[in-house]
């Protein structure tokens, strides 16, 4: 009766975070549509929808990049609004209280190396996501914070949204435009190939602002928890956590590297109930 409980419970949470992925997926890219559609008209005249918005003015990201700019001139980097510094503080407070659901919920283009990892899983089944041996890939998860570094040294330096030429969330929603460079079509081509292999192998390996929220998850109040007692060392909570954590090892998950997506919980997948948990508190 339990385990029939928990898999309802299951199939209902995998329902609300697809629609959620999904819904987000949809606004970003209307809204970039409707942007680009909005400064090709000649009279001005398009959708309704937040005409005036684009990509970069809901991009929390835009905040990070922005700070040392704002600081030191008083103003915004050139397509920078005063709404990505907003959500940044909304995305900071969400990630200090939940941990980077954002990145496991929210955001766009984690969401579509997700949907292509679908189609590497049905291919290479249980070896999925095993590619790279952990010597290489325990170091490889660091490389993310070398690009942050890069990206805000730049960015301080250049005075310009230096990014956006390397930026697959940026390509993604604009590379039917012709703003894009083909080098930078190339580099979105090459990550989504390699959702193929490696599960979401952007938000493992090079992205900025899941380095800047997997700081949080290291003060974050809830967090999911182990209970060693009734954990019966199946280890479904670690083969099926998508940024390969050894959740079944640990009591309580503070990798910097979890998208706080919830896979590895006891409704989900864990046979033991109550064994895997997100919660607050000790």
């Amino acid at each position: 009766m339990q385990n029939i409980l928990n898999h309802q419970i299951f199939k209902r949470k995998i329902w609300l975070r697809t629609v959620i992925q999904v819904f987000f997926f949809v606004l970003v890219a209307a809204i970039a549509f409707n942007h680009t559609q909005f400064e090709k008209a000649a009279d001005g005249q398009t959708f309704a929808f937040l005409p005036f918005a684009s990509v970069h003015a809901i991009c929390p990201f835009g905040g990070v990049e922005n700070i040392y700019y704002h600081f030191t001139t008083g103003a915004m980097l050139p397509k920078i609004q005063e709404s990505s510094g907003m959500l940044m503080l909304i995305v900071f407070a969400m990630t200090l209280l939940f941990g980077p659901v954002f990145c496991g919920w929210v955001c766009p283009f984690g969401t579509i190396q997700e949907w292509v990892g679908k189609i590497g899983k049905l291919i290479f089944k249980r070896r999925y996501n095993r590619f790279i041996p952990y010597k290489f890939d325990k170091y490889l998860r660091y490389a993310r914070y070398l690009v942050l570094a890069w990206v805000i040294y730049m960015t301080a330096t250049t005075a310009t949204l230096f990014f956006a030429n390397y930026d697959p969330y940026f390509l993604m929603f604009h590379f039917w435009t012709g703003e894009v460079a083909i080098g930078g079509i190339v580099f979105l081509a090459v990550t989504l190939l390699a959702s193929l292999f490696v599960e979401r192998p952007w938000c493992k390996y090079a992205c900025p602002y899941g380095a800047v929220l997997g700081i949080f998850n290291l003060f974050s109040i809830f967090r999911i928890k182990r209970v060693e007692a009734t954990c019966t060392a199946c280890k479904l909570c670690t083969r099926n956590c998508p940024m390969n954590i050894p959740v079944h090892q640990l009591n309580e998950v503070r990798d910097h590297q979890c998208i706080g997506c919830l896979e590895c919980t006891s409704d989900a997948i864990c046979p033991a109930g109550d064994t895997v948990t997100f919660k607050a508190g000790k």
